[in-house]
């Protein structure tokens, strides 16, 4: 969900996106200050929200994609699938780590 990121960093990122090669700050009570000299205006309060709102829709539409990351084999155990279908030919464990994946993505449809 989109709640594991702050506001503020969702506010950060719509800042960059919006203002990209723009200079700003930030202070302790998470404020952005415009930086001088910038080639475009500060984005308006209106055009940060929807931004963030795009940001957070673009998100949580990748839910399955880190869901599926989470699930998947690690890579130490699809190397030594690898390996043993490749050098030692047994095909068990390969076989058995596909299975994984395959439950994985049926477990997590694309939507």
């Amino acid at each position: 969900m989109s709640d594991e990121i702050t506001e503020f960093n969702w506010k950060l990122q719509a800042v960059k996106n919006l203002a990209p090669y723009c200079g700003f700050s930030t202070d302790n009570e998470e404020k952005i200050n415009w930086g001088s000299g910038n080639p475009l205006d500060e984005p308006t309060k209106s055009e940060i929200d929807k931004e963030i709102a795009r940001l957070k829709a673009e998100y949580d539409s990748k839910s399955y994609a880190r869901t599926r990351q989470q699930n998947f084999p690690n890579e130490h155990d699809l190397l030594i699938a690898l390996w043993e279908k490749v050098m030692e030919d047994r095909s068990e464990s390969a076989d058995a780590l596909q299975a994984i994946r395959t439950q994985v993505k049926s477990d997590n449809p694309k939507p």
